[in-house]
């Protein structure tokens, strides 16, 4: 059989290039082009139509799944406009924030889905969902997309490098766990949004959260901006935040994706909290013992957190740490 010289010369220049493809790292349009067929597959109910490795090994909500259970089973639909891509092809990984809608006793619900992939040779070895049904008190018309810093490129000229953006983002977690606000990098404008509703703004007045504790006691009104909130010690009842993983860190972007585990053994006893006035006293916030598992995802901008969407679920108090 009599072969073409161009032919030949196309096959040489494809069948390299195709087993390098097989091999070489996944970059950042590779990452997302994966994540982004994760999620259809999932809106379509069959994980066969993502590229899983064999092995993978898949956690949501902290418990050990097969591909298949949880969202995998109940997800009528993704969206397509509010998806928050972290890409990190230093770590071979890709965090993506969505809302999706899934099958509920209910009916069909919304849920905001925080998800980690690890990938290997075109494969995807790790997946991890943290996902949990948007509060019925949220204008789903605000979770048609994503702010749109958390989706807007950061000119290259300043762009700050991934050992910068990690120690901002971990600085985070520590003036979370210790109130105190000098222990993170958080700008004037700071905004954060827990679970589709905005929980800390430089432009919110103090309020007491709209909620009260088991005897029915609101807390006092505290600051609302992301420095004063931490800095009123609101949430000293928190024992410790465990499992910090930076799982994905974007420095085209600005972004941030951590995983982490927070205890409250409610046991603390009172505690001093700063009130909206100035004021000083002694708080307990009663309510059961839980572990909040959360995923939080940071926009970093001048050396600053400007931007914060987190998504936290209950669990009961000292559960596993479901990844480990």
């Amino acid at each position: 059989m009599k072969i073409h010289l161009y032919t030949l010369l196309v096959m040489s220049f494809w069948l390299p290039a195709l087993t390098l493809a097989q091999t070489r790292d996944c970059g950042r349009d590779c990452l997302i082009g994966i994540a982004s067929e994760y999620l259809d597959a999932l809106a379509a109910n069959v994980p066969e139509q993502a590229p899983l490795a064999d092995n993978i090994s898949f956690v949501e909500n902290i418990t050990h799944m097969l591909p298949g259970e949880g969202t995998w089973a109940t997800t009528e639909n993704v969206s397509e406009t509010y998806r928050i891509f972290i890409a990190d092809p230093v770590q071979s990984s890709i965090g993506v924030m969505t809302i999706i809608h899934r099958q509920t006793v209910d009916g069909v619900s919304p849920a905001l889905l925080g998800l980690r992939l690890k990938v290997e040779n075109g494969e995807i070895t790790e997946a991890e969902h943290l996902v949990d049904e948007v509060p019925p008190i949220v204008d789903m018309a605000s979770l048609q997309a994503p702010r749109v810093p958390m989706t807007t490129a950061v000119p290259e000229r300043e762009r700050m490098d991934r050992e910068t953006l990690g120690r901002v983002a971990e600085g985070y977690y520590e003036a979370l766990d210790r109130s105190n606000s000098s222990l993170g990098a958080f700008a004037a404008d700071c905004e954060r949004q827990e679970n589709g509703m905005i929980t800390a703004a430089y432009y919110l007045e103090p309020d007491t959260f709209e909620q009260v504790d088991l005897e029915g006691n609101p807390p006092p009104a505290v600051a609302r901006d992301c420095i004063g909130q931490l800095d009123s010690r609101r949430f000293a009842y928190i024992d410790s935040i465990d499992d910090r993983r930076l799982v994905a860190i974007d420095p085209v972007n600005g972004l941030v994706m951590g995983f982490s585990h927070f205890r409250q053994s409610m046991a603390n006893g009172p505690h001093r909290m700063i009130a909206a006035d100035g004021s000083v006293l002694m708080w307990e916030e009663k309510r059961d013992p839980y572990d909040l598992p959360a995923v939080h995802v940071f926009k970093i901008t001048e050396g600053q957190i400007h931007e914060v969407e987190a998504i936290g679920i209950f669990v009961p108090y000292n559960s596993a740490l479901g990844w480990q």
